[in-house]
């Protein structure tokens, strides 16, 4: 298998994950558990997030939620496949998510009224 950052380049359709990386599967200094590999989608810049305190410090406005059906608001940091809210590991990859993420919804999504 190749490493991490040889794969990335490999995947010239996945778009790049912005924050403060430690690695080259989108884990940050925030969140850096071995699960920790999934991207967020910003409504307002329209870029992906390792995560929401990486965008806090980087970033010059509030991070913009997204719809919480929207088809693709996350960002596997392992392969690059985009995919909705909701999945607990990479449709395309397998790998698996943290279940904790879910507690952060709020700050990535629109809750439905």
């Amino acid at each position: 298998m190749l490493p991490p950052r040889f794969r990335r380049l490999l995947l010239s359709r996945a778009p790049i994950m912005r924050g403060h990386l430690i690695d080259g599967d989108g884990r940050c200094i925030h969140y850096h558990g071995p699960f920790d590999v999934v991207g967020n989608k910003c409504a307002t810049c329209n870029e992906w997030w390792a995560c929401h305190r990486c965008h806090e410090e980087i970033a010059n406005h509030p991070f913009g939620k997204m719809l919480i059906d929207a088809p693709s608001s996350l960002q596997c940091g392992h392969c690059g496949e985009l995919m909705a809210y909701g999945v607990q590991k990479c449709p395309r990859c397998g790998h698996n998510f943290n279940p904790g993420c879910s507690l952060h919804t709020p700050l990535y999504y629109e809750m439905p009224s």
